[in-house]
């Protein structure tokens, strides 16, 4: 597989993203995460990254379970800062997303001392010593916050060595923008705003980010499954996706069945094909899904596809598109 340079960190070119393995909409067995873990380890995935908020720390749990068998040099995990795991008061009230069994529940801190508090246990929760990346998570609402506790604890970690990389993992490229003219970050981890159907982060992000060395964790590739099946219960930024983005949707992948290819294969190579992203963080819920991941960043596209994904005016024409087309 493919390894490029993330700051000092070497990792491969395709990253496993856990949040499936937390129970994202549904529950996953252990049987089934952990025979996805050994179907990406088999296939060379060596990125690894995690959060507390997936599955309410199971997905961080599964994962250290699985990693604590390998060599600890040979991989690369990032988790993420910004939510403390805390048992409520009474029962827990049913989650929309995660149906993981968990009894706690995510609660928002980005100060410094609950940053500190947040790496303490999610290194408990995997069984490890040490995480390569730490990601300030979703701080949408928080950014003073972030930049004055969570982001001054992560730099104080970098600097001791306690981790080799910091960032942010946000789904939106807007605040991006603004933390990396405020903080030295290595990365960001940028969810669902490269895709086929959101170029977004062309407007200012990249460019940024390649001037300044920042690599790009891209994760949402699929945009939360409309681009690997918009044809059954499409979901667009884990919603439900209006009719607008499924009639677009359909668009392409018709005009991928007419090329001969598949919607899944176009939407993982046309991410990877920016030079600003380092990683393509893709999720999987069992053995199946990885391998087609893997399949899907190899499968052979006809250039003709993309001069007419290009002449159709499909995609912002400022994004590059794999063989230059």
């Amino acid at each position: 597989m493919k390894r490029s340079r993330l700051g000092t960190l070497d990792v491969t070119s395709i990253g496993l993203g856990s949040a499936p393995l937390g129970g994202l909409f549904s529950p996953v067995s252990d049987a089934d995460a952990y025979a996805t873990l050994e179907r990406g380890w088999a296939a060379g995935i060596r990125f690894y990254d995690t959060a507390p908020l997936y599955g309410f720390g199971l997905a961080e749990r599964r994962l250290g379970t699985f990693l604590r068998q390998q060599p600890r040099d040979s991989y690369v995990i990032s988790t993420k800062v910004g939510r403390l795991l805390r048992a409520p008061d009474g029962a827990a009230a049913e989650d929309d997303f995660y149906k993981s069994g968990q009894r706690e529940r995510p609660v928002f801190d980005f100060s410094y001392d609950g940053v500190m508090r947040s790496v303490e246990e999610s290194l408990a929760r995997l069984g490890l010593g040490r995480v390569d990346v730490l990601l300030v998570h979703d701080p949408d609402d928080h950014y003073d916050d972030a930049v004055s506790g969570a982001f001054r604890a992560l730099q104080r970690l970098r600097t001791d060595g306690t981790v080799q990389a910091i960032g942010a993992g946000m789904n939106q490229s807007e605040m991006p923008v603004r933390f990396a003219e405020a903080v030295p970050v290595d990365c960001f981890l940028l969810a669902g705003r490269y895709t086929l159907l959101d170029q977004g982060a062309l407007n200012a992000l990249f460019p940024v980010c390649t001037a300044k060395h920042i690599g790009i964790l891209l994760g949402g590739i699929y945009n939360s499954g409309i681009l690997a099946n918009p044809r059954t219960s499409a979901k667009f930024n884990y919603q439900d996706a209006d009719a607008a983005l499924i009639a677009r949707a359909l668009e392409l992948d018709e005009l991928c069945r007419k090329h001969g290819t598949e919607l899944k294969a176009a939407a993982l190579q046309f991410g990877m094909a920016h030079p600003a992203v380092t990683v393509a963080v893709m999720g999987a819920r069992n053995a199946a899904e990885i391998a087609d991941n893997i399949a899907m960043s190899q499968a052979t596209i006809p250039q003709a596809f993309w001069q007419e994904l290009r002449a159709r005016n499909l995609v912002d024409a400022r994004a590059p598109l794999p063989g230059g087309a």
